[in-house]
């Protein structure tokens, strides 16, 4: 059986014999090829899964800091103090058991010259950032 073909130089790169004397014709193992490319295409979205994944607990931290600062925002406007506060400057947010409610000063737990006032609990120290918000300062919750 001779298959045709206008051209007879093309028949090397034909991916099919044209005639009986072609080098053996093996069928594609599908069910093989088609497990080679789902595991490959598994593979690979697996590993831009877990990169996206890794890129959303970076902006839930992101957003779990911006809202710890519009708390600790609220905290300082809701605070008593008596002095001017500058950006950049750390302050003490602090629980009055004394008077109730909270206040802000600017003396730590340990600076008091005499002994502090017993009436003070102090939550954590904070800093005045420039847009306007309050930061906490790393390991001074108390």
């Amino acid at each position: 059986m001779q298959l045709t073909d206008e051209d007879p130089a093309r028949h090397h790169n034909i991916a099919y014999p044209m005639s009986v004397g072609a080098p053996k014709f093996d069928l594609v193992p599908v069910t093989s090829q088609k497990d080679l490319m789902l595991n490959t295409a598994r593979l690979h979205a697996e590993q831009e899964y877990t990169r996206i994944m890794a890129l959303v607990a970076v902006l839930q931290q992101q957003a779990d800091d911006i809202k710890r600062r519009l708390e600790l925002t609220d905290q300082v406007c809701a605070a008593k103090y008596s002095f001017k506060t500058y950006p950049g400057q750390k302050y003490w947010l602090f629980q009055d058991t004394l008077n109730g409610g909270t206040g802000l000063t600017a003396i730590g737990p340990t600076e008091w010259v005499n002994q502090r006032p017993q009436h003070y609990n102090y939550i954590v120290q904070i800093v005045w950032l420039g847009d306007y918000t309050w930061q906490e300062i790393p390991g001074t919750r108390q």
